[in-house]
């Protein structure tokens, strides 16, 4: 699809600020591969139409900051979970860099079990797009800035309107923030880091029988 491709380019070709990693530019050779995964991902899920939107705050740094994907790991990517048949090399998913361990990240295993337990198939995307990291340490994690989610605001729009989302679930405060900002009407669950596994399953559940 046109404006998938027309999408990801735009990611791609985006200017961050400071301390903030664009893992879908030109500047680095592997990215090439990121924006591969994350044009894979959404024609999938242009296919399956999807009605939920899963709002998430930025990239992790052991998360789509790898891959590309929202709500992913290199682990994920490559081998699914039980019950999810979304990823894998089968499906066209390659590692930006080979390893020999493959990173797992805790948020996207628990969204990713917690919507296979509830057999939905969901579209993840995150308020920042980008991966915001801690000054001269690429391999941590922060929360994006007010201007930083300003600039996620564009992308968001876009995604909701391609896809001619239904319902959207922001996960965390500052997923909530940047959708209200824009004036769209969410319902708000528990980030899973941080301790907050039991709460984000229990509102998901909350969500999901609702529907």
């Amino acid at each position: 699809m046109k404006r998938i491709i027309q999408f990801v380019e735009e990611l791609a070709v985006m200017e961050v600020p400071p301390n903030v990693f664009n893992q879908y530019s030109y500047q680095f050779q592997e990215n090439s591969t990121r924006r591969e995964n994350l044009l894979i991902y959404l024609n999938q899920m242009y296919q399956l139409k999807p009605k939920v939107l899963l709002v998430g705050e930025a990239p992790g740094y052991r998360g789509c900051r790898l891959t590309g994907v929202p709500f992913t790991s290199e682990h994920l990517l490559m081998h699914n979970l039980d019950g999810l048949k979304l990823f894998g090399r089968e499906n066209g998913y390659k590692l930006a860099s080979k390893k020999p361990k493959l990173l797992k990240e805790a948020t996207a295993t628990i969204i990713w079990s917690t919507l296979v337990e509830h057999h939905l198939i969901a579209l993840g995307w995150n308020a920042f797009p980008f991966h915001p990291h801690k000054k001269d340490n690429p391999t941590s994690n922060r929360a994006p800035l007010k201007k930083e989610l300003e600039l996620g605001q564009k992308p968001l729009l876009q995604i909701i309107e391609l896809f001619d989302i239904k319902k959207i679930i922001a996960v965390g405060n500052k997923a909530e923030e940047n959708l209200n900002l824009l004036g769209i009407s969410c319902n708000k669950v528990r980030h899973p880091a941080q301790g907050g596994k039991n709460d984000f399953v229990k509102g998901m559940k909350e969500l999901l029988s609702a529907l």
